[in-house]
């Protein structure tokens, strides 16, 4: 399923449903970084966002191309490249617009679960 400390590329429908399923059971935050690839802040952030992937491995990291899942992007209200998306139990619990890189560890660390 999710491996820890890597950023997941979903790619299809049951990538995403498959990924989303497991982080609700395991009830771990996920951060979605929304992207294309003619995007160029989306391709300036990416590092940071696998760098938080690996700092950060209890929380699921995913990578949706919104050409290759528009519904998804559809659903979570995706409007302007990059978006981050903040999942906790299947509810979005906040989002960040843009390639905001000061931005983004924080809202990681206000996020996630405290066990």
């Amino acid at each position: 399923m999710a491996m820890e400390g890597s950023v997941i590329a979903c790619q299809t429908p049951s990538d995403w449903n498959r990924q989303i399923l497991f982080a609700n059971a395991a009830r771990k935050l996920v951060v979605v970084d929304f992207t294309a690839p003619w995007c160029g802040p989306c391709r300036a952030i990416a590092p940071l966002f696998s760098e938080l992937a690996e700092k950060f491995p209890g929380v699921i990291f995913l990578r949706v191309d919104v050409n290759q899942l528009k519904r998804v992007a559809m659903d979570l209200e995706v409007e302007t490249l990059p978006t981050f998306v903040f999942l906790m139990e299947g509810r979005v619990v906040d989002r960040i617009v843009g390639a905001r890189k000061d931005e983004l560890p924080k809202k990681v660390l206000l996020h996630m679960p405290k066990y």
